[in-house]
């Protein structure tokens, strides 16, 4: 087959491809928006297994700005008072937290009004730690979700689509958040990406690092495409690289304080 007409043989298996896929995803799209999502088949399928997806943190956690995340003061002492009481003093983006609609949006969905309905979804988990251990601002692009459909099948209605790019085993060490001079560096979402996921029907994103947007965005693309399209993000998750790419339950337990633009979650996954 001669070179041209061997391109234009890809190029039309990759546009039927598109075409089933946002086929389907027009009908995930609306169960989305309804918040129509049943968790069941998926939990009848799991062997019961879970795992933590969850940093324990404290004031030596890294933040976006470098400032202490928690603060802890003493209220009660058990010699004292016969009980243990600290009062926290927390900011709403730390550790492993959610990302609210309103975080990136004025007026838009806070944390406490999140529909109940996608805080149980279907994981669906996107690795590119290979690529991500050659370049530390590596992204998830439209490619990595298409390759990730054609191995696993259509993105579920309600899914959580997360990226796994390895760095849990950073944590601990400062290239976590940052290159030796400083910069900030780590993996994230491209929009050409979630803009797919939106198309798809998913209801949120999460991702093993600081931010949904790569250590180097300088505009917050995903932030400010994501979120305002009344859909959330995780940050700061652990242990993805325990999970299979399909198959498994999320469980997310999001915060509820009112009018709230995110904050620290205890996220679950059952297998």
């Amino acid at each position: 087959m001669c070179n041209a007409c061997l391109i234009e043989s890809v190029k039309d298996r990759m546009l039927s491809r598109r075409g089933l896929f946002l086929g389907a995803a027009a009908t995930a799209a609306a169960g989305v928006a309804s918040g129509a999502f049943n968790a069941r088949p998926a939990l009848a399928a799991s062997t019961g297994r879970v795992i933590d997806l969850t940093h324990a943190y404290d004031s030596d956690f890294p933040t976006f700005d470098g400032k202490p995340g928690i603060l802890y003061d003493v209220d009660k002492k058990f010699d004292a008072d016969g009980y243990h009481l600290f009062k926290l003093t927390i900011f709403e983006h730390t550790g492993t937290h959610i990302d609210a609609p309103l975080h990136f949006s004025e007026g838009a969905t806070s944390v406490d009004a999140l529909p109940v309905e996608n805080l149980i979804a279907p994981l669906c988990v996107v690795d590119i730690s290979a690529k991500a251990a050659e370049d530390p601002n590596s992204m998830v692009e439209a490619s990595d979700i298409e390759a990730w459909i054609s191995a696993n099948g259509a993105i579920p209605a309600g899914a959580c689509v997360a990226m796994s790019s390895g760095w849990t085993a950073r944590i601990g060490d400062p290239s976590w958040r940052n290159l030796p001079d400083g910069t900030m560096a780590f993996p994230g979402f491209s929009k050409t990406a979630t803009d797919l996921l939106v198309e798809a029907g998913a209801a949120s994103i999460g991702v093993d690092t600081m931010s949904l947007d790569p250590g180097n965005s300088a505009d917050f693309a995903v932030h400010y495409s994501w979120l305002p399209s009344g859909r959330f993000g995780i940050e700061g998750l652990a242990n993805l690289d325990q999970l299979p790419a399909s198959g498994a339950t999320i469980f997310i337990g999001a915060p509820k304080h009112r009018g709230g633009t995110g904050g620290p979650a205890r996220i679950i996954a059952m297998v």
